[in-house]
């Protein structure tokens, strides 16, 4: 069970870091599995319903799902965290995660797998922020950058690594429940998680404070309200906007690449795909370690700005100057991978660092899984627009990149100093 501890030694540092890098690795998973399985999963329990139409539909289906759970679970984990402890939290996140994609591997019906990707996405929201908040509290402020990219990396080294493992057993209509028998396995972090890792000593700290104070409850985390006090309500809401600009504009542009490049390489190359996912992986994995390092020597304000147009660049370019099977193909894919990811390293750095800590975790969630709740939203509507663009993935890419471009604007609010 975890143990109250006033200060944690470095290999239980080490030991955390791992814990939470491992937990968003496997979220990683989560997050690169569909992708990679969407239209083989469609065509195998749709059968001879399945059309082009419908499985580029199911796609936006699976995606919204699992992101309005993620949505939901970041902020009721999150806050979950504040309350009960961020291991405690982050335990049962990972435990959700996992055992509900298992059970996907018994799924008969498209309407089974929609509801399980939702419960999927409560664990993945959940993930995040507690982890986060747990490795920001328990390692010192002079390790922050080398830290948070750490952590941002290890979400995308997930993507790569499901995107290695299914090149090299191809995802096909036959074969694909085995993969989620695999997504299982981590419920075993899970359950270490709950019963060895130590409760992060700043969280304990301050329960301790709220038991002594007379004005707090004993006990008490933060109330979602307090992120909209007098004092806090206009970082809340650039802390949203913030986190919504990099999620929303992936998962609406980005994410159709995957689709795309099986649709074209079809039947007769079923590892295309888990290919490309490769290479977008590598790139953000890199990328979103490197942000944090980008962003502390920019500063807030000015990495995020060129952050954003970097990525509307190479979005574009991704979709409108190449495209599947050519020869620079993959390399744009490394590159879009690379500058759209350097957001999360952005993220992990300034985020938590914005909310007091009896709120830091219930703050992050809200901000993070909001733009989540966008996410859903806007992927769901360009699923939809799909018809008008003549079911055309690059067209709807394209057109969806703009959205980078809010972030330009959005720079501009973001404090010089944080």
């Amino acid at each position: 069970m975890n143990r109250p501890v006033l200060e944690l030694s470095a290999p239980i540092r080490w030991l955390v870091l791992a814990s939470a890098s491992l937990g968003l690795l496997f979220d990683g998973i989560e997050l690169g599995l569909m992708p990679v399985a969407s239209l083989s999963v469609s065509q195998s329990l749709l059968a001879e319903g399945y059309t082009k139409g419908l499985g580029a539909e199911w796609f936006a289906w699976f995606t919204a799902s699992l992101m309005l759970g993620a949505a939901i679970g970041g902020i009721a984990l999150g806050n979950l965290g504040d309350r009960i402890g961020r291991t405690k939290a982050m335990g049962i996140s990972i435990l959700f995660y996992s055992v509900f994609a298992f059970l996907g591997a018994w799924a008969k019906t498209q309407e089974q797998m929609l509801l399980l990707r939702f419960l999927v996405g409560l664990g993945v929201g959940g993930m995040w922020p507690n982890g986060m908040a747990l490795v920001a509290e328990c390692w010192p402020s002079a390790s922050r950058a080398w830290v948070a990219g750490v952590m941002s990396a290890g979400l995308n080294a997930g993507v790569l690594l499901i995107s290695q493992l299914t090149r090299l057993s191809p995802i096909t209509p036959d074969s694909w429940r085995w993969l989620f028998l695999l997504a299982g396995i981590p419920g075993l972090l899970g359950l270490f998680v709950l019963w060895v890792l130590p409760e992060s000593p700043t969280w304990l700290a301050k329960q301790i404070d709220s038991r002594e104070s007379p004005g707090l409850p004993s006990g008490s985390g933060g109330e979602p309200t307090s992120l909209f006090s007098e004092s806090l309500w206009r970082t809340t809401v650039l802390a949203m906007v913030l986190s919504a600009i990099p999620l929303v504009s992936a998962w609406s542009a980005s994410k159709w690449m995957i689709p795309w490049a099986d649709l074209l390489a079809g039947p007769s190359d079923p590892s295309y795909k888990s290919v490309t996912q490769g290479w977008w992986a590598l790139g953000a994995t890199i990328g979103s370690f490197l942000g944090a390092q980008i962003a502390i020597r920019m500063g807030p304000r000015r990495s995020y700005l060129w952050i954003s147009f970097g990525s509307i660049v190479s979005t574009l370019g991704m979709f409108l100057a190449t495209g599947p099977l050519q020869s620079g193909f993959h390399p744009t894919v490394f590159v879009q991978g690379l500058l759209s990811t350097l957001f999360f390293g952005w993220l992990a750095v300034y985020l938590p660092v914005l909310f007091p800590t009896n709120v830091r975790a219930s703050g992050c969630g809200l901000a993070y899984n909001v733009g989540r709740f966008a996410t859903a939203l806007g992927v769901f509507v360009a699923g939809s627009l799909l018809p008008w663009f003549d079911n055309s993935y690059p067209k709807i890419g394209a057109t969806c990149a703009l959205l980078y471009g809010l972030g330009l604007i959005a720079a501009w609010f973001i404090p010089r100093k944080l």
